[in-house]
């Protein structure tokens, strides 16, 4: 298996909000030092969030090379460092470089018969790969051959993009506190909180490393469409901006549908209790249709795109806004029973929208992520093989305790939870203040003098982090989506004046300089206590110097290469098999990418391997994929790293009605097999199984098995 060892002969070991601006005034005019006192606190503050953005791309390279000495070990090492699916996506990057031209590079991918044995198959249209054809035309044409080797111009712009999430994160901490000290603030909590917020540094080509910074951006330019007073010419460049990085976003991650559909719940939950301007709302709902729509297009008419609840439920919006257009009139009950209905006609177009673009598109490409929603939250067991692949993985269950105690070391668990209870106090004074309307003036004014309202951007990202937060609490995977966000909105709320102003004005202490020196004396104590804390640690990290060592995987990749045919079809687990494509360009019966329903069936098929199944039917099935080839794994036939009902052979013993091995419950609808489990019964040799499987490779991990050719099975 994978692992790293220490090398030998080392030792391990625009701009803020003008509220907040300080001016020198006299008579009413600002004065010419105010003008350049502004001019230069923005040039500083640019400067250090892109020094900080360079910084954190640097800082990530160096510890993946000194984790696995990347450019000292042999090409094929660096290859299989790329696990599971990172190796599928990267492979498509290696595919095009090899092809005589683009041109040709395209049609191998439009037309792919190696990534699924005896289908032809679209991979543009099946997988977001688009980043990896640019990036490899971009490599052919800037001639840089001489200079820099592919696999390192691909790593570097992915660390690069590392640069670019900083900085996005530093500018949405700004526009929201108004001073770019927040924004140092949330860079560093990002950087020292990196084993949760990314795993840039051990899965470099995952979807998510190349859609986040870019989401980033978008949410930093929604943040600034939200400020009110903008000029014609900057709301429009905004709204570029906002467009473009929806439309790239939703084109690098196949999970674009979902984070945007998030999104858009934020949306219209802020647009119904008057938080947000709500043409500009409008504008935000058709660009994320059409991004995916483009995407849509861009993809072959990707059915899982066309079926989405984004479309359904942004369509039903609009629908839903013109036969209801007085929601925001009466007083406080009138308008809540408004939103109700509202709400409710919302949800029933969504469902009734998107059963029938389902029925009409047949789409089931994303039933298994519905499966695992279902049987997660308790909505009844399942026997559904897929649903408990991802039910049993820890990526998919619950956040772990232990992520809470990382986080508030840094104290930004601690700083989040204080603004979050602050700023939900404040935006549920201020909802209420909303839906009561202007009825009562004098009530208002009252109201209004002893709560502070929020501002869109502040409310966005307030509901927009606690979505998020909900989600990572639920899936432990969702962590890095949330942690990104959960900084930018504490170090934010640290540097507010308003939030500041509120909690002193409660404990009446409020004055204009006790403010000033809360909001930006908090932030330094904490930079200081960081540099303190994590500097030393910092510095082991950058000094401790590791090894790649997988030594029985390079010893099968290279065995595969110097003694299988280059069409040869090799079945496999899903995990080994991305990375047989990627280090030998054979043909593979299954593979990662499990957005399609006929894959996860060939899979579950594929993977009877470790089921308790006669040789015949084993091998009946491999054959009926064009099989030449069977690897078989030690670490998935025994599952060693799961408990009993979670190893993969369990699922199978489940799903094929059979009794689980082991001390233990079982259903009592559950019989024991007729036959012993396969991967084990293999290994002795017998008649019934040499006449179908002959070992032709092992090694302390794999056995590779070649089929006999045109067997007849009873």
């Amino acid at each position: 298996m994978t692992a790293v060892r220490h090398r030998k002969g080392t030792k391990a070991s625009e701009v803020p909000d003008e509220r907040h601006e300080k001016h020198w005034k006299l008579d009413g005019k600002v004065l010419p030092g105010g003008k350049v006192w502004k001019k230069l606190s923005i040039i500083t503050g640019g400067f250090v969030g892109i020094s900080l953005g360079i910084l954190t791309s640097v800082y990530v390279a160096t510890l993946h090379e000194n984790d696995l000495w990347f450019s000292n070990i042999k090409e094929v090492e660096r290859e299989i460092s790329f696990r599971t699916e990172c190796g599928l996506y990267y492979s498509y990057y290696k595919q095009m470089l090899q092809a005589p031209s683009i041109q040709s590079g395209l049609n191998s991918l439009m037309y792919d018969n190696k990534t699924e044995s005896m289908r032809t198959i679209n991979i543009l249209e099946r997988m977001n790969v688009y980043q990896e054809v640019l990036l490899s035309i971009l490599y052919r044409t800037l001639h840089i051959k001489k200079f820099l080797e592919p696999i390192y111009f691909y790593i570097y712009t992915l660390f690069g993009l590392q640069a670019v999430y900083v900085v996005a994160l530093y500018v949405t901490s700004w526009l929201l506190s108004g001073t770019w000290l927040s924004g140092v603030l949330a860079a560093f909590w990002y950087i020292t909180n990196r084993i949760d917020a990314t795993r840039i540094e051990f899965t470099i080509p995952l979807r998510e490393n190349w859609a986040l910074p870019i989401f980033a951006v978008q949410v930093a330019a929604i943040v600034f469409l939200f400020r009110p007073h903008l000029r014609p010419t900057h709301e429009r460049l905004t709204y570029l901006t906002v467009f473009i990085s929806t439309f790239l976003f939703s084109l690098t991650w196949q999970f674009n549908q979902f984070m945007l559909l998030i999104q858009a719940l934020v949306l219209f939950t802020l647009d119904s209790l008057d938080f947000l301007p709500r043409g500009k709302v409008t504008w935000i709902y058709i660009i994320q249709v059409v991004s995916l729509l483009l995407v849509c297009l861009l993809q072959f008419f990707n059915t899982m795109i066309a079926g989405s609840l984004l479309l359904s439920f942004n369509m039903s919006i609009l629908l839903a806004r013109k036969l209801q257009n007085n929601l925001k009139t009466g007083g406080f009950f009138s308008r809540l029973g408004k939103l109700f209905l509202h709400v409710l006609l919302v949800l029933c177009l969504t469902f009734l929208v998107n059963n029938f673009m389902k029925k009409v598109l047949n789409l089931e490409s994303d039933e298994h992520i519905f499966k695992f929603l279902k049987a997660k939250f308790g909505f009844g067991a399942t026997r559904d093989f897929d649903a408990n692949l991802y039910l049993c993985e820890e990526a998919f269950g619950l956040l772990p305790f232990d992520t809470f105690t990382r986080l508030s070391d840094s104290l930004v668990f601690y700083a989040y939870v204080f603004v979050l209870f602050v700023m939900a106090i404040a935006a549920a004074i201020a909802a209420f203040q909303n839906l009561c309307g202007s009825a009562n003036n004098k009530s208002m004014d009252k109201l209004h003098q002893c709560t502070v309202l929020l501002k869109p951007g502040a409310a966005y990202n307030l509901v927009h982090s606690i979505m998020f937060g909900c989600l990572a609490l639920s899936t432990m995977r969702m962590k890095y989506i949330w942690i990104s966000h959960l900084c930018v909105f504490a170090a934010s709320g640290m540097c507010s004046s308003d939030m500041w102003g509120l909690i002193l004005k409660c404990v009446r202490l409020h004055t204009p300089q006790r403010v000033s020196v809360m909001r930006y004396l908090t932030p330094v104590l904490m930079l200081l206590y960081l540099f303190y804390k994590f500097w030393p640690r910092m510095m082991a990290e950058l000094s401790e110097l590791r090894e790649f060592y997988d030594p029985d995987t390079v010893e099968l990749m290279n065995w595969i290469n110097s003694n299988t045919p280059k069409n040869a079809v090799i079945a496999g687990s899903m995990q080994l098999l991305a990375g047989v494509k990627l280090c030998t360009g054979r043909v593979l019966t299954n593979h990662p990418h499990y957005e399609d329903k006929s894959l996860r069936e060939r899979t579950k098929q594929i993977y009877q391997v470790y089921a308790k199944r006669s040789p015949e039917e084993v091998y009946r099935i491999l054959r009926s994929f064009g099989t030449d080839l069977v690897i078989l794994e030690d670490s998935m036939c025994y599952g060693r790293r799961h408990s009993r009902g979670c190893r993969l052979r369990d699922l199978l013993d489940i799903a094929n009605g059979h009794t689980m091995d082991g001390p233990g419950e079982n259903e009592p609808d559950l019989k024991p097999s007729q036959y012993p489990r396969f991967c084990e019964e293999i290994k002795s040799n017998l008649p019934s199984y040499t006449v179908y499987f002959s070992k032709v490779f092992q090694n302390k991990t794999f056995h590779v098995y070649k089929l006999a050719k045109h067997k007849k099975t009873t």
